[in-house]
Order: C-alpha cells, then structure tokens, then sequence
C-alpha cells in the first residue's frame, strides 16, 4: 500500500507563491509517474502538470496551457516528493490542488491520490 500525503496550500495574494509538496509513503519499486490536478468549485478536476521518469531518469515534463510559464512540476526521488512551484498566481488559481502518482509495486503498477489541499489567491 503506498500514501501520497500533501502540504503546502494556504491563502496568498495574487502575484505570490507557494510550493505544493506530495510525499510518498509505503512499498514500491519505483515512482513512474506524478500529476498535479486541480478542482475549482462547480468545476471538473483539472490536469495541471504531468511528468514521466524511468529508473529516475524523467521522461516527460508538461504543465498546462493555464499554467505555462508559471508552474513547475519537479521529483525529488531521493525523498520521494513531488513538488508544484506556483509563482505568479492569480485568483483563478483557487481550487482544491490534488497530487496522483503512478507506481510499479509487487502488486502490479497502480496510482494513488494525495488527500488534496487548498489553495486560495486574493486579488
């Protein structure tokens, strides 16, 4: 069994920062990929940043349209973290930010989903 456990979120002002943290507990072999989504009220859940790695070697690294320019998404294998650096936010970044991860286990490749955290910009 493997926990995303998430921290990070809180309440900034339009144009700050804040780094999203997603650390992974449990038993796997390897970490395959992480995504970061985001759900705003009365919205779907929102694919914000993606990326792919094989024997920790990444892969892929994509981030939104909505994003570009703004977001980052990076791994920290040695400490089994995912981070989404958001700089520049603005209000319609608010939403419930939800990381996923994908992992190769004794039990075959399975993804996993943190327990969200909430961001919240002011203009």
């Amino acid at each position: 069994q493997v926990q995303l456990v998430e921290s990070g979120g809180g309440l900034v002002q339009a144009g700050g920062s804040l780094r999203l943290s997603c650390a992974a507990t449990g038993s796997f072999f390897d970490m395959i990929a992480m995504a970061w989504y985001r759900q705003a009220p009365g919205n779907d859940r929102e694919l914000v940043a993606h990326l792919t790695q094989h024997n920790n070697k990444q892969l892929t690294n994509n981030v939104a349209d909505s994003v570009k320019g703004r977001f980052t998404i990076s791994l920290d294998n040695a400490k089994n973290t995912g981070y989404l650096q958001m700089n520049s936010l603005k209000p319609e970044d608010t939403a419930v930010y939800y990381c996923n991860a994908d992992f190769q286990t004794t039990r075959g490749r399975h993804d996993y989903w943190g327990q969200g955290t909430q961001v919240t910009v002011s203009s």
